[in-house]
């Protein structure tokens, strides 16, 4: 009779755990924007994206903070709708794209933040490694798409120093040290291994 009860209670201590099991939401490409902002000669914005961008994000409902977020982006789909410009920044005087043809993301910790979240994480570009925070909202409810896959949608933003990552070109005054980074999300559940 212990026995029994011994098993049953270990059974309901570990039902939670299969309950709210982490899901894998891989990011959808085609409804995603990676954008980013930085001024020039101080009197302007000049605005541009990264079209090519791949991550996933593991959620765990349980306790968000043992979530995680990884991403990759292909700077070479760097695009400001110049077409100049665009060569420039792909140039070694930039983001130097033959040599580091991407830019990685992988969070170290996930916290909540009022209604939202920080994201920590390891930013990897032009060779360089350096911790970021991104400010997140979201991520929204699930729902189902007319196709029947699960989505959810986040938005995060960052502000980061491009010297710190070694991109380096001209004064402050000619193009700001300063870049705004916007993300608009969205993630596709990860169906499940099928049982063997």
């Amino acid at each position: 009779m212990n026995r029994i009860v011994r098993s049953l209670t270990v059974a309901l201590v570990a039902l939670p755990a299969f309950a709210f099991a982490a899901d894998t939401w891989n990011l959808d490409p085609a409804h995603t924007q990676v954008a980013f902002s930085v001024k020039h000669l101080m009197i302007s914005t000049v605005r541009g994206e990264f079209t090519r961008t791949a991550g996933k994000v593991v959620l765990d409902e349980a306790d968000i903070t043992r979530s995680s977020v990884e991403a990759t982006i292909d700077i070479a789909s760097i695009n400001t709708r110049e077409e100049k410009r665009d060569a420039h920044l792909r140039s070694p005087e930039f983001f130097d794209v033959a040599k580091f043809p991407t830019m990685t993301f992988k969070s170290t910790k996930v916290e909540k933040h009022g209604a939202g979240l920080k994201v920590t994480g390891d930013l990897t570009m032009h060779g360089v490694t350096r911790p970021v925070v991104l400010d997140v909202t979201g991520p929204t409810k699930e729902i189902k798409d007319p196709w029947g896959l699960a989505r959810r949608g986040v938005s995060a933003t960052a502000k980061l120093n491009r010297k710190d990552f070694g991109v380096s070109y001209g004064p402050n005054a000619v193009v700001s040290d300063l870049v705004t980074i916007t993300i608009d999300a969205e993630l596709v559940k990860e169906a499940p291994p099928a049982k063997k």
